[in-house]
This record gives C-alpha cells, structure tokens and sequence, in this order.
C-alpha cells in the first residue's frame, strides 16, 4: 500500500479518530498534533508539550498504531517530538481540516526539539543511573550492547527482585540506542503487552501484521519475560521471533525476577535461546547505591538533599522503589511545612509523626498488592496500560485507596501505578468519590469493595 503525504494521511486519521472519542479528549490531545513524517519503520508525530506527548503514549498508543497501520498497511515505530503551534492561525477553528496550519513551522525548528521514544521514559538513561557493586556488570554489560548492537551478548538477559531498576537498565538501552540513530526500530514492551498482541492478532486474524511489526525490529526489548510461563502460543511466537532477530543481527534484551532455568513452565528450547548470551543479575541495592539513587531523585524533582539526611533515609528499606515513595513523602511534609529536609524532618516523617495515615503506616504496595489479591490480578495488570473495564475499576479505587486513606499525593500516587500522569490520578479518584456520592444500585458495589479492602487493610496493621 502506498504511503499517503504526512498532511493528508493525519487529516484522514483525525478524521476518524475525533468520531471514536470524546470531544474533550480530541480537543485537548489530538487538536494539535501533526504527523511529521512516515515511512515503513517510523512515523514521527509532533504534540505541544511533552504532558501531552505522555498522555498520548499512555492512552491512545494502540489507538495510533491501529489507524497508521490501516491506512499504509506498515506497523511503524511511533517517534514523537514536542512542539509548542503557533498562536492565532486557526485557534478558534475546530475538526481535522485545520489541524496542520496551527502547527506549521519551518523544519529546521521542529527537528531541533526534543524526540520521545513510544513506551520509554526519556529521564531512564545510563547518566541517570546510579552504579554500585550490586548492578555494576548488568551495567557494563547494557552499555556494552548499546555500542555493538546485535553482536555483544545477544540476547542480553536481566534478571533480580522488584525495584532493583531493571525496568531503568533496558529503557536506557532504548533510549541510548535511539539518541545514536531514531531510524532504528525500536520496541519496547512488557511480556503482557506481548502476550496481548499475539492474543488479539489470533483473534483478527491478522497474525501477518503482528510477525511483521516484532520480527523487523532492530531492537526488541520485553520486561517481566516471566509471565510468559504456561502461555504455548505466546512462548511458539516468540521462539520463532526470537530466531529471526537473532539471525537478522537483531538486538534481543529480556527481563524477570529470576533466571530462565527458574521460570516454571518456560519452554527448554526458550530457556536455552535465553541463555544463549549473557545472563546477568542485579542485586538489591546496597547501602551506598540506595544513598546515591536518592541524591539522583533529588536533583531531578529540584530539591535539596543533605547528604547524612539520605543516609537516614537509605536505611529505610533495600527496594529502590519503596526507597523513592518513602522520599516523594518527605519531600510533600517538607512542602507543607515549608521546611528544607533535614535530619529532624526525615527523622520526624520515618517515626509517623509528620503524616496523617489512618491506615497505620502501610506502605503504598501494601495496597496495591491488597487490590490486586482482592480483585486477583497481576500488579504488572494493574500498572499497565490496559483499560479493561475491571482493571480501570481497579485501578482507581487504588488510586482513591492510596489519596484518602495513606493521604499520599496525585504525583506519588502516579509514581505508584506505573509513572501515570498526575491527571489521569485526579480523575481516577474523582471518578470513584462520584460513585461513592450517589445511591444508585450499579455504585453499591465500588462502596462495598473498598469497604471490605480496608477492612483488610486494617487487619494488617493489627487493628
């Protein structure tokens, strides 16, 4: 299928796009945007700002693929880059037919600004890591992939606990691998997302588009590759993608949280394609890593961080993640009060003292794995970007869970569920508290199921 002209191709595409959703969605979104360019591997996509950009990726990136894929018949890379439009061309003008002329602008200065990788967050980079003895070789290693691409350690396979920065490692790689050269296909995804591609391209009978789009990667790169297990058809698609790639010089990076020979019901011919390269692990963090991850985290939400005030707070907990919700908590108390962080502050917030919790200082992933046991799902469901109608439900109760009741913040909350935007948790909790406030039969049952997931919560704090 022949590639239409960028303008009329998205005109085409908003076109159908703005009869599929709401106005408010489309007007705020999709209003302006502007494809920039397209071609077999990528399709690069301009929006105002790099909010905008992250919605975008968090709820309409299948949405986007679908509609590029329909109309030139190629499953693209999608780049996407921010671009403030122009004031006063077309800004009281609505519909698709006037999309392009609000952002129309010499190329030279669009080029110039700053490209997103789909599905990897810009701010995971190699400069943004810190490095001790417990990830120096997974380290080294990814580095080292990045510089040999498709030659060194091949596949490259990561594995270690929740929260030892896995997830940080591979989307480095992503993106270091992208600043090098953005026409390189590049995918990143979760084994979930994987199994749901396969999944819904048995469903259509479109398995064609689905190997086309995996198999030509230059760089494929899938987290959690665990959950995998017991899924033949997803393990027969993956094999045999996997053996192309290789083949092809192609780049093949996987996650777990443990090493293939331990991943139960994982094919043997798997486990031995995995194996295949290099098998490194990454250990909790130790005391001096978890003191730098924190001084990182400080300078990139601008506050300042005594260093003997990190050091209290490394000694909190070994997972690096729970290590950045306790610190998102300091800084919101230190906020409030107006104070800088210091030893007392970071003292008074670690006994209880600076923070309403009725829920007995539960940590955040006490919920989330609370929720998840209750409605029995994965945490990895629950963070994805999914929209199941089940998992939205949810999904925002933890997120109403997580604001009323551990009085946590809508930018920690977001942290929490996978990096979401601040606003997407403002109307999770205040889709749940609508419901709570009526009386109709179809809300009874969001009441009841927070009732009884406290009541489990209260449990675990001895009540």
């Amino acid at each position: 299928m022949a590639i239409k002209d960028p303008d009329t191709l998205w005109k085409t595409i908003l076109g159908e796009i703005e009869t599929e959703i709401s106005k408010p969605n489309f007007l705020t979104l999709f209003r302006h945007t502007m494809l920039l360019s397209i071609s077999d591997k990528t399709a690069t996509i301009a929006a105002p700002s790099a909010m905008i950009i992250d919605m975008l990726q968090k709820r309409f990136m299948p949405l986007l693929k679908q509609k590029l894929a329909k109309h030139t018949g190629n499953e693209a890379s999608l780049i996407f880059i921010a671009k403030t439009p122009k004031k006063g061309v077309g800004e009281e003008r609505n519909g698709p037919l006037f999309i392009n002329e609000v952002l129309r602008q010499p190329v030279t200065n669009i080029l110039s600004q700053p490209r997103f990788l789909s599905r990897v967050r810009p701010e995971f980079t190699f400069e943004n890591l810190a490095v001790s003895t417990s990830n120096q070789l997974a380290v080294v290693s990814a580095q080292t992939v990045v510089k040999n691409l498709g030659h060194s350690y091949n596949p490259l396979f990561i594995y270690g606990p929740t929260g030892v920065g896995k997830t940080h490692l591979m989307q480095a790689i992503a993106n270091e691998v992208f600043y090098k050269n953005q026409e390189r296909k590049i995918i990143y995804l979760t084994s979930e997302e994987f199994t749901n591609d396969v999944v819904e391209a048995i469903r259509s009978n479109d398995t064609a588009r689905m190997k086309k789009r995996f198999r030509t990667a230059d760089l494929l790169i899938i987290d959690d590759v665990q959950f995998i297990a017991g899924k033949d058809r997803v393990q027969e698609e993956l094999f045999h993608t996997f053996n192309i790639l290789i083949d092809n010089a192609s780049q093949v990076v996987l996650s777990s949280d443990r090493p293939p020979n331990e991943i139960k019901k994982l094919e043997k011919r798997l486990s031995s394609r995995f194996t295949a390269g290099l098998t490194v692990d990454i250990e909790l963090p130790d005391f001096e890593l978890r003191s730098a991850i924190l001084l990182i985290k400080a300078k990139k939400y601008g506050v300042e961080l005594p260093i003997d005030a990190a050091k209290l707070i490394a000694q909190t907990t070994t997972d690096a993640r729970s290590l950045e919700g306790m610190f998102l908590r300091i800084i919101t108390e230190s906020k409030a009060r107006g104070e800088d962080i210091t030893n007392e502050l970071v003292n008074r917030v670690l006994k209880g003292k600076g923070a309403k919790d009725p829920l007995g200082h539960l940590h955040p992933d006490d919920v989330v794995a609370c929720v998840c046991s209750f409605y029995d799902i994965k945490s990895t469901q629950l963070k994805g970007p999914k929209r199941d109608a089940s998992l939205v439900r949810a999904r925002q109760i933890t997120m109403y869970l997580l604001k009323k009741e551990l009085q946590m913040t809508y930018l920690e909350i977001g942290n929490t569920l996978g990096g979401r935007d601040h606003t997407t948790i403002m109307y999770g909790v205040g889709k749940i508290e609508s419901q709570l406030s009526t009386s109709e039969a179809k809300n009874m049952g969001v009441s009841a199921d927070i009732l009884r997931i406290s009541r489990i919560l209260s449990g675990q704090r001895g009540d």
